[in-house]
């Protein structure tokens, strides 16, 4: 299993290419490859998975039953815009238009270590999202997600 540490920012070209930073690429599990799964972040930010790390996903996601439509609308929003994605020769990644623009990505980002997966980040939605999120909500979420009481 990979796991990310870290947070790095980095510049999108004119084309939407993105240079994987050094110390994502350092914790890349071995084995892990060049290939990536890229898709939409529950909030307006993209996740960038290694591909081990998306398999496993996909095949829960496609085990689960096609007669359900709940099922049917989660795999279609969940899905949509997923893009398996290859470093370049020179250790960059293209971001496909569709999900930049989804995510609102310009020239400056981020990437966000988010335990096996990466997200990718607007600058300035990234460092919103930061600002509007006080300590005193930051250790109430904690306590209620480290202690199972979710109410």
């Amino acid at each position: 299993m990979t796991g990310f540490l870290g947070e790095y920012e980095a510049t999108l070209d004119a084309k939407g290419r993105f240079l994987l930073p050094a110390g994502f690429k350092k914790q890349l599990a071995d084995g892990a490859g060049e290939q990536f799964v890229l898709n939409r972040g529950f909030e307006k930010c993209l996740t960038l998975y290694p591909m081990n790390e998306w398999q496993p996903i996909f095949e829960r996601i496609s085990k689960l039953n096609d007669f359900d439509p709940k099922v049917r609308e989660f795999r279609r929003y969940f899905l949509n815009g997923a893009t398996i994605l290859e470093l370049d020769s020179a250790g960059r990644l293209l971001i496909p238009k569709n999900l930049m623009a989804y995510a609102s990505l310009e020239k400056d980002i981020v990437l966000a270590a988010a335990t096996n997966k990466i997200e990718i980040w607007d600058i300035s939605k990234y460092q919103e999202f930061f600002e509007n999120f006080s300590p005193g909500a930051f250790s109430d979420l904690a306590q209620q997600v480290m202690t199972g009481n979710m109410e």
